[in-house]
């Protein structure tokens, strides 16, 4: 068939998202991401009807219909097609991926010195892993629907993210993690496991937790962690645990192998009662216990590794102790309904010659409180998350259900709640949330309507330079475990994560659920915070700098998502200043209100 015979998607009903074959509906998925990276990257404008992406090194192309045309970033597609000098056919996305990837190798690697080595390929081999493990958890939710008993509210929006980031070319790449071990271990088919645990020599254990923590009930972490192993020891030596697959792991690990083999650290093997993992995969949650627990897990999940820093560990610490002293008791007299997850205790495996530990020991627990209410929170990601197949998305159902106008409300409420306490946290702290869609807990009335929020994370907490001096003499040290940048960073960081990645993607799922026009709801969005500007003012020197800049600028700092991937950048570990490729895009909000 030729290119301007194949029907475009506006003349029919039929979403490919929800395709009866699971393996098609995946393949759209990932064909839809790859395409909005696309878009923004290359600055490309974007309107309803046909779109035709020209990929001149291999002179071939990418053809589609825009079904919907979203402000936000939120756009849907119809079939995506590869037209090339023989005619069309369905684009693969393994195919299309490789063919992007290679363009945008060739126009954008010089930005940061060329797209190393081998770095296409990988991507490509990820989004082939990315589409097969999509493919897997759509067809098993189809089947499965419901939760299980064991599963409460939080834990189910948890496990609602089928599709994984919407503007990642392999959302769902997991390299490493068996077929045997996805069912145990991924939330999307909610998946249960036993902890592996270890028996260490206190030589080689490094702890500490904020004594008064209501969820550590007067213990320390070492009798914590033994009460929820089930299994005190009585010879003296500490119980940690471990994710079982960073169990196998880290035994092949010299330092580790090390350790056995000099008595100082004992296998147990995996007991006690199961836990489950969350959204984020590393971090486990039981609905019977105070506290959840983020463990290091050496996959690489979309672009990093996630194991635990030293420093990461002991940052949950300092935000506890800053907590209590203080620090944020504007924001929280402001924002009655906002609150930050603590995170009150940390252990870790040390080698013996290095006393503290390395940056990274590859056996460590973070310890997190089960925040109060919990029954009432959703993890904004699991809100959000599209259900192909299977209706609209958890937010879409709930706001559909409180009638009409209930949309333009939704999201006043939420940007009075969610968005604007923590711009008052960085106006009166200097602290900068990267709070995207998976940190970001929304806290819901029996309605549906929200009435508060919550930050979760031991990592994603920046400090504006300009506020460091009145932090440190707060604490008395000489040093802070934050992520200490440039305020200009800080903004940057906090334009992408705070609007783009997190608020937007609230108008950005309405939109695609048909229950609101995203103009309008950007438009209400603005004109909260254009409400909440003397607040921001009163609460430090510029406080409302950050608001004013997303309210006026006519562009904003925006994530380069494919870029990031193919420079094999690992977020974690890179330094601060260049933790990604940022790039400039068109501020949705200024657009609006034109």
């Amino acid at each position: 068939m030729s290119a301007a015979a194949l029907p475009l998607y506006a003349a029919s009903n039929t979403d490919p998202l929800n395709d009866t074959d699971a393996r098609r509906a995946a393949e759209h998925a990932h064909l839809e991401a790859l395409l909005r990276c696309w878009l923004v990257e290359t600055h490309t404008p974007v309107h309803p009807g046909p779109l035709r992406i020209a990929l001149p090194s291999t002179g071939l192309a990418l053809r589609t219909d825009v079904s919907h045309c979203s402000p936000s970033g939120w756009h849907r597609f119809g079939p995506v097609f590869l037209e090339g000098p023989g005619g069309a056919s369905l684009a693969d996305p393994v195919l299309a991926v490789a063919l992007v990837a290679h363009e945008a190798a060739m126009r954008g690697g010089a930005r940061r010195g060329g797209v190393p080595a081998g770095q296409v390929a990988d991507l490509v081999e990820r989004t082939a892993e990315s589409v097969r493990r999509v493919s897997d958890f759509v067809a098993d939710r189809r089947a499965h629907p419901r939760p299980p008993p064991p599963v409460d509210g939080f834990l189910d929006a948890e496990q609602a993210l089928l599709l994984g980031h919407l503007h990642h070319p392999a959302p769902k790449s997991r390299d490493g993690l068996s077929t045997t071990d996805s069912a145990d271990f991924s939330p999307e088919l909610r998946g249960s496991f036993r902890l592996h645990w270890f028996a260490a020599d206190p030589s080689v254990i490094s702890h500490d937790a904020v004594g008064g923590s209501p969820s550590l009930s007067g213990r320390d972490t070492v009798a914590l962690l033994a009460d929820l192993a089930e299994r005190p020891m009585n010879d003296g030596r500490v119980l940690v645990p471990a994710h079982p697959w960073q169990a196998r792991d880290v035994l092949r690990r010299p330092r580790i192998a090390a350790l056995i083999e000099a008595g100082l650290l004992t296998p147990l093997g995996e007991s006690g009662p199961r836990w489950w993992a969350t959204s984020s995969v590393r971090t486990v949650y039981r609905p019977d216990v105070s506290v959840m627990l983020k463990l290091s897990l050496g996959l690489r999940l979309t672009n990093s590794r996630r194991e635990s820093t030293r420093t990461e560990l002991k940052r949950g610490l300092e935000i506890h102790r800053l907590l209590d002293a203080g620090y944020a008791r504007d924001t929280f007299a402001a924002h009655p309904g906002f609150s930050i997850v603590r995170d009150p205790a940390w252990l870790a495996v040390d080698e013996p010659s290095r006393p503290g530990g390395p940056d990274v020991t590859g056996l460590d627990v973070a310890v997190r409180e089960v925040p109060p209410g919990i029954a009432d929170l959703r993890c904004l990601v699991g809100l959000v998350a599209p259900r192909p197949g299977m209706g609209r998305s958890q937010l879409g159902t709930l706001v559909a259900g409180l009638g009409s106008g209930a949309a333009e409300q939704w999201v006043a409420d939420y940007t009075d709640r969610v968005l604007v306490p923590m711009l008052h946290l960085y106006a009166s702290t200097g602290i900068g949330l990267e709070s995207h869609q998976q940190n970001t807990l929304v806290r819901l009335d029996e309605k549906g309507r929200v009435i508060g929020s919550a930050f979760r994370d031991n990592q994603g907490y920046y400090l504006a330079s300009s506020h460091l001096p009145k932090l440190l003499g707060l604490l008395g040290v000489e040093a802070s475990t934050l992520a200490v940048v440039d305020d200009a960073i800080v903004d940057e960081r906090l334009s992408y994560y705070l609007l783009r990645n997190q608020a937007l993607a609230v108008i950005g799922c309405l939109g695609v659920d048909g229950l609101g026009d995203e103009r309008r709801l950007l438009a209400v969005m603005a004109g909260r915070l254009r409400e909440a500007l003397p607040s921001l003012a009163a609460a430090g020197p510029r406080g409302d700098r950050l608001a004013r800049r997303w309210l006026e600028a006519d562009s904003l700092p925006c994530k380069s998502n494919l870029l990031t991937r193919l420079h094999g950048i690992d977020e974690v570990l890179a330094p601060l200043d260049a933790q990604s490729v940022y790039l400039d895009a068109p501020n949705p909000l200024r657009e609006a209100v034109r």
